[in-house]
């Protein structure tokens, strides 16, 4: 059963070489290397940079890390990871560091937090996830924030399903839930 989180002390702040440790430490723990198996981050060299279609940023409750989130701009994003995308995207990665933060709805309001922030930018029309094809946990997760399954696809060595949400159903589904 999911514990009643109180928004008001979940925080997203911008990553700094500050939290290289703890990000490094993160990456050794078995539930993140389950969905990440072939991700080398880069933490000393990407945590110095700031380039304007990148976000890095702690998720913190009461002060205390608890997870990662990555917002890029898939066109912009200088690896080219997506191709050849349209402009007027987002495309978010995530996770929980702590295993006593996961299953009890945290990074759901995470989720929804970085949603949110991806669309105040107004020229964007929806935003893109790649979880492991054979990660049905997190498929599930996303489909319940109301993300779609576009299609399966290679990223180097990993097997993905790219899931997508547009800006129109998202602000849908929350003028649903506002008025239950």
């Amino acid at each position: 059963m999911e514990e009643r989180i109180n928004l008001s002390e979940l925080k997203l702040r911008n990553a700094t070489i500050a939290d290289l440790n703890l990000l490094r430490y993160w990456d050794t723990k078995p539930h993140i290397l389950a969905a990440n198996p072939n991700d080398d981050w880069e933490w000393e060299t990407e945590l110095k940079r700031s380039p304007d279609w990148r976000a890095q940023l702690i998720a913190e409750m009461n002060g205390k890390p608890i997870g990662f989130v990555q917002i890029i701009d898939p066109a912009r994003e200088d690896s080219r990871y997506w191709g050849d995308v349209p402009d007027g995207l987002r495309a978010i990665d995530i996770w929980i560091g702590e295993e006593e933060f996961l299953g009890k709805g945290y990074g759901t309001h995470i989720m929804k937090l970085a949603i949110d922030r991806c669309f105040a930018v107004l020229d964007v029309s929806a935003v893109l996830v790649d979880p492991l094809t054979n990660n049905k946990r997190s498929h599930r997760f996303y489909e319940r924030l109301g993300f779609h399954f576009v299609e399966r696809r290679l990223f180097g060595e990993d097997d993905c399903h790219i899931y997508r949400l547009d800006r129109n159903d998202w602000f849908e589904r929350n003028k649903y839930e506002q008025q239950l």
